[in-house]
């Protein structure tokens, strides 16, 4: 806004506003177009992040528990379409053909999508047969975490029951690869033969136990919920 001159021969008179035309802004304009392409960038955004975010993909669960050593096989997988978001290069897709020769190195529970980190090319461990005579727990089975104990058998000598030796540690957080529990499905208060994992070096140990005069004993790791 501009002023004019006051007229001649008044030196009292105020000058008088003079009105500036508003220019209108042109489609060339620099700041016209940075926020054209901001409002532009934002819509585009917000529509992928939504559209991302309601997306379904196919995906492997494990149909019944999984457990380290286990080669991988469709007949141990079912499909299922799942939302993952960013999550999606975690798990073994069901859209893609299943990897060869890969062996599970942990437990996946029933139902549980298959992390991809839970699959390697080998897992140090070995499948042996258990006998079982004593009472087992309601959560001793396939994919359950559980310690191995070898209990001695009790002196017959009754002058020697002081020298008893004490129970000991075979393996530590071993899995229960299947329980086999003959007729009726029962696991009390009969012998259950137990399948487990042990890792290979704990493996003479454990032979020589079952071999020696006595029981093992099986008790589950504390806070195991499998």
């Amino acid at each position: 806004m501009t002023y004019a001159p006051a007229p001649s021969g008044s030196g009292q008179a105020l000058p008088e506003p003079v009105a500036t035309r508003l220019r209108r802004p042109r489609w060339r304009d620099p700041r016209l177009l940075t926020g054209v392409v901001i409002v532009a960038v934002s819509v585009a955004l917000g529509s992928w992040v939504v559209s991302s975010a309601s997306r379904t993909v196919p995906a492997f669960v494990a149909d019944g528990a999984l457990t380290p050593g286990e080669p991988l096989t469709a007949d141990g997988l079912r499909a299922v379409d799942v939302r993952l978001g960013a999550g999606t290069g975690r798990y073994l897709p069901a859209d893609e053909p299943l990897p060869a020769d890969l062996v599970v190195l942990r437990v996946v529970d029933d139902g549980e999508l298959v992390p991809l980190t839970a699959l390697g090319a080998d897992a140090d461990v070995r499948s042996v047969a258990v006998p079982v005579t004593s009472g087992l727990s309601d959560r001793i089975r396939a994919g359950a975490v559980v310690d191995l104990w070898f209990v001695p058998e009790a002196p017959i000598a009754p002058d020697a029951a002081d020298d008893k030796p004490a129970p000991s540690t075979l393996a530590r957080n071993v899995v229960v690869e299947q329980v086999d529990t003959g007729e009726g499905g029962m696991i009390v208060d009969g012998t259950v033969t137990l399948h487990v994992l042990v890792p290979a070096d704990s493996l003479p140990t454990v032979l020589s136990a079952l071999s020696d005069a006595g029981t093992v004993a099986v008790v589950p790791v504390a806070g195991d919920v499998r």
